[in-house]
């Protein structure tokens, strides 16, 4: 049996730890206070910016047009 070359069973059991200890810690980072409401967040946070920027666009493009008509009449 001597020189026989694969993996052990020491080896084994340490890459299982491995990757449990980084299914835990990715379950942890998407669940609770993690990626999924960090996205949610940025999604209404960018959803309430355009909404801003739509109002005050509106709001120059509306006294643009005032400042113009009042300049041309």
């Amino acid at each position: 049996m001597k020189g026989q070359k694969g993996i052990t069973l020491v080896a084994l059991i340490i890459t299982i730890i491995v990757l449990l200890i980084l299914a835990v810690v990715a379950i942890a980072t998407v669940k609770g206070d993690g990626i999924l409401n960090h996205a949610g967040n940025a999604k209404n946070a960018y959803t309430e910016a355009q909404g801003n920027e739509a109002n005050m666009m509106g709001y120059y493009e509306n006294y643009l047009n005032g400042a113009v008509t009042n300049y041309t009449k």
